[in-house]
């Protein structure tokens, strides 16, 4: 049982269509009622507000390994008395319509797919793909259920190699350690990935930031050596991948989740994504996290690269640092590597290490991994 100081956490439920579609048809009924009233007003939208200052951060009640982003049950307004808020709240319609109509239809959508059908249709309300994703979230934040539920499929970079047998239903097993340096490509259906038949003798997961490092890693076999799951988003961490990384987490708890990552801001970025989810993701964050160690790369592994290889600070990451820094999720250990990246005004990439040859990354890896050097 995990319990939380904040009682009024909310979250996105995970519903079937015929329950959108009926909270969407209230959500309709009621802006008509006020509507068509003897005193008619046009009824404001509550959302939840997906502002950093709502969030809270739940940690377990015996440990603080896991620690999750939520929301609180502050509201925020879309209306369509302001000027500057007038379209905003034109498109939380034009979405849930949308939505009602794909579902309707038994249909899923990507993201992008749904950007280019409101650019069709609602040319003068939507002109970019960020309008459309940040509606979406307005409609989660309207309606509680996950966008999934809406009938919006998240798009998936990521890919997964190693000691991991995966069977989609009605389908042959899959053998992702014989799947090559090119690895096995998650699917962006979370109800398939939901539904994958997981087995694995594997002792360790391990998230691998980049992709080339990945793929030197699936070419070496390093799983045969070190008993492990190979698993990339290609960078910053997809809907899809996350989800996969959930499951595993909870399929397989006994497996440690290791990160390896450039030692810079946006890495530790990418590890916090992976660890306690988005903020972005406001309502659904705590299903998209898992408990993550930071295996490397770390302040203490700067004594093996060359002087060469370290590179300054760019602007970017200054700004990543600072965001970072005002979270309440970073741990001490966490937070003391970022202040050592900004006092040292210095990254390091993970190729670096390939200064000691093309094959020291899978023993840099062992020696992490049997030293319990990770924090």
């Amino acid at each position: 049982m995990r319990f939380f100081a904040d009682r009024e956490i909310c979250y996105a439920d995970i519903l079937p269509p015929s329950e959108v579609r009926a909270r969407i048809e209230v959500a309709v009924l009621n802006f008509l009622k006020i509507l068509t009233c003897t005193d008619p007003a046009i009824s404001d939208l509550l959302l939840i507000n997906r502002k950093s200052s709502n969030r809270r951060v739940s940690q377990g009640l015996l440990t603080d390994d896991d620690t999750w982003i939520f929301l609180s049950r502050s509201f925020c307004k879309r209306t369509l008395m302001r000027a500057n808020a007038a379209k905003a709240f034109i498109r939380v319609w034009k979405v849930m319509e949308m939505c009602f109509k794909i579902l309707s239809q038994e249909k899923r959508v990507t993201q992008r797919e749904l950007f280019y059908k409101l650019l069709c249709v609602s040319p003068d309300c939507f002109s970019s793909q960020l309008q459309v994703n940040r509606t979406i979230q307005d409609v989660v934040g309207l309606l509680r259920c996950s966008r999934y539920s809406l009938g919006i499929m998240a798009s998936s970079r990521g890919i997964v190699a190693g000691r991991l047998l995966l069977q989609e239903p009605d389908k042959e097993v899959v053998d992702c350690s014989e799947c090559g340096s090119s690895g096995y490509a998650i699917s962006g259906d979370l109800d398939l990935l939901d539904r994958l038949v997981m087995k694995t003798d594997a002792r360790y997961i391990i998230i691998v930031e980049k992709h080339a490092i990945f793929q030197r890693l699936a070419e070496d076999r390093l799983f045969n050596h070190i008993p492990s799951i190979l698993i990339t988003a290609k960078g910053y961490p997809d809907i899809a991948t996350r989800f996969l990384l959930h499951r595993m987490s909870r399929t397989f708890p006994e497996l440690p989740i290791m990160a390896l990552v450039d030692w810079n801001p946006a890495g530790l970025a990418i590890l916090c994504t992976f660890k306690f989810g988005s903020i972005g993701m406001g309502l659904e964050a705590y299903r998209y996290a898992c408990n993550v160690k930071w295996l490397g790369l770390r302040g203490d592994d700067l004594q093996l690269l060359p002087e060469e290889s370290l590179v300054s600070l760019k602007p970017r990451d200054l700004q990543i640092a600072k965001s970072l820094m005002s979270s309440e999720t970073l741990q001490e250990k966490h937070r003391e590597e970022l202040a050592l990246m900004v006092q040292s005004g210095k990254r390091a990439e993970i190729e670096a290490l390939y200064f000691h040859g093309y094959d020291y990354l899978g023993k840099y890896i062992a020696k992490k991994i049997v030293q319990a050097n990770y924090i």
